[in-house]
């Protein structure tokens, strides 16, 4: 008990994949949940998506759901990272594998899933950095942070990257820093309290976005404040969703490193090889993560319409 065997070999329109993702709190998000639908499709899978709506306790629902009915495997998007060695237990157990989704969690035995399929949070704020210490050449810079969720993976990684990044620049440095949960409207909030607390606006350098519906909530708080982003205050983020090509377009914007949505995808081969014969993927399965300029953002913006972004 407690091993995931190798039931006999299936074709891909006899599997059915439980999705617990975290939400729509986001445009990456939800791109994510529509390039998943369309892997599945291009496969002959059959996708059953439960939104748990940013809460925990509704994955934990889901994935005790998607137990219930047998499905063949289980892909997590996870809210945090604490917390889920019952319920993963649970699916080991049915012999059911887990594959994470674009985040990572922190369990004891790593055999409670198969594979996760993430870009490398780290190195994207490590990136988001460089770009910074670039454009500044040597110049100071008061930097405000707009963290994601609390407690999520990609949020701790993506701010650790970052700062120990600048940490090697005294002239950068970061002056404020609070948890806009990922959501453009939270952004605007903690963007509007940071101006407020830091002479309308007029100490601060750069933003630092966790994603870029934050960054985009951001911006609106600078205009009202009468600032110009993009000019007064310089706007890095992560994720490379539509939007934020948008504002680099108008000039409001100046650099975002992509988070590829096609995380379904490589998880989706790598559950077809398992059933197939049996071959185990690699523990952690990394995408690529590349940074954007306004220079090329009418092109990614055209190359996301094309993705059904």
């Amino acid at each position: 008990m407690g091993t995931i065997l190798l039931s006999h070999s299936v074709s891909a329109n006899d599997l059915t994949v439980g999705f617990s993702q975290i939400g729509s709190e986001s445009g990456w998000r939800a791109a994510e949940t529509s390039v998943a639908k369309s892997e599945a499709e291009k496969r002959g899978i059959t996708l059953k998506i439960a939104d748990a709506q940013q809460k925990q306790e509704n994955q934990i629902k889901a994935i005790r759901s998607f137990i219930a009915q047998g499905v063949d495997a289980i892909f997590l998007a996870p809210v945090v990272q604490t917390g889920w060695e019952p319920v993963l237990q649970e699916a080991k157990e049915a012999e059911i594998p887990v594959f994470l989704l674009d985040r990572n969690i922190t369990v004891k035995d790593d055999s409670l899933f198969m594979t996760g399929v993430a870009a490398d949070s780290v190195h994207e704020g490590a990136v988001a950095a460089d770009w910074l210490i670039k454009t500044q050449a040597g110049q100071p810079c008061n930097v405000v942070e707009l963290q994601g969720t609390v407690g999520a993976s990609v949020a701790l990684e993506r701010k650790q990257g970052f700062l120990d990044t600048v940490a090697t620049v005294p002239t950068i440095k970061i002056i404020r820093t609070q948890s806009g949960d990922f959501t453009r409207s939270k952004g605007k909030e903690v963007m509007e309290s940071f101006i407020k607390a830091e002479n309308n606006g007029k100490n601060i350098c750069a933003v630092y976005a966790h994603n870029d519906d934050m960054a985009i909530g951001a911006i609106q708080a600078i205009k009202e404040a009468g600032l110009k982003p993009g000019k007064d205050i310089k706007i890095i983020s992560i994720d490379g969703v539509p939007d934020i090509f948008k504002a680099m377009i108008a000039g409001e914007a100046n650099a975002s490193v992509e988070l590829t949505p096609n995380m379904a995808g490589p998880a989706l081969d790598a559950l077809l090889a398992f059933k197939k014969d049996g071959t185990l993927p690699p523990k952690h399965i990394k995408t690529e993560s590349v940074l954007f300029e306004p220079a090329t953002a009418q092109a990614q913006l055209d190359l996301k319409k094309d993705m059904g972004y």
